[in-house]
């Protein structure tokens, strides 16, 4: 055996792998930097995809677009609620109208006590646009009917608040009645907790309503 094979036995190398080592590294350098272009890759063309139609923002039944303490001057919250035929009633589909939202329920001797001042209000407004929510708190469709229409004889809108959120959401569910005046841009120009009189109601709406 040559001295030079000695060596190369001794030292463990080989210069062919050293060779083929180098023409690996450079196959792989040059994948990495011309990728497919190296085996005629066509350059990929933007594709016009269908358009997904945007999500609707209207609100479900139950539904609160906001949530947090309301002041005089800010814009009440959206909400969803359910009528006593199951119909879905929109707060925001009412803006152009002037809004009387009242928390209330059936176990309230107040609420009972200003119900008639309320329809009053509501009768005498009509012409102007008036719309009156009635948002009973918790209690089954059956009883509020019965105690609305039958036993009350309003005809202004009960809706059924049948978590509580809404109420929650405005702040309205440690007083009952409680009572927000809405404006026709959706802003709240007065809130008040308790029983109202009819000289109340109506100054109150004469911040609400627009003259002229």
């Amino acid at each position: 055996m040559s001295q030079e094979n000695e060596l190369r036995k001794r030292n463990g190398r080989n210069p062919l792998l050293f060779i083929g080592g180098f023409i690996l590294l450079g196959l792989a350098i040059a994948l990495l930097l011309f990728g497919g272009s190296l085996f005629g890759r066509k350059e990929e063309t933007a594709v016009n995809l269908p358009q997904v139609p945007a999500q609707s923002n209207s609100l479900q039944a139950g539904e609160i677009s906001s949530s947090g303490p309301l002041a005089v001057g800010d814009t009440a919250h959206d909400f969803t609620l359910q009528d006593l035929d199951g119909n879905n009633v929109n707060l925001n589909d009412l803006r152009g109208r002037p809004v009387i939202l009242n928390f209330w329920a059936t176990w309230c001797a107040p609420c009972r006590i200003e119900m008639p001042e309320l329809q009053a209000a509501y009768e005498t407004y009509q012409t102007d646009g008036l719309a009156i929510l009635a948002l009973d708190q918790q209690e089954p469709a059956d009883i509020v009917r019965e105690f609305f229409y039958g036993q009350m004889g309003l005809t202004f809108t009960p809706l059924l608040d049948s978590d509580g959120a809404v109420s929650d959401s405005y702040g309205a569910n440690r007083i009952f009645p409680t009572t927000f005046f809405i404006n026709p841009a959706g802003e709240v120009t007065a809130i008040h907790r308790g029983p109202m009189t009819r000289s109340q109601i109506d100054g109150y709406l004469a911040e609400t309503i627009p003259t002229g």
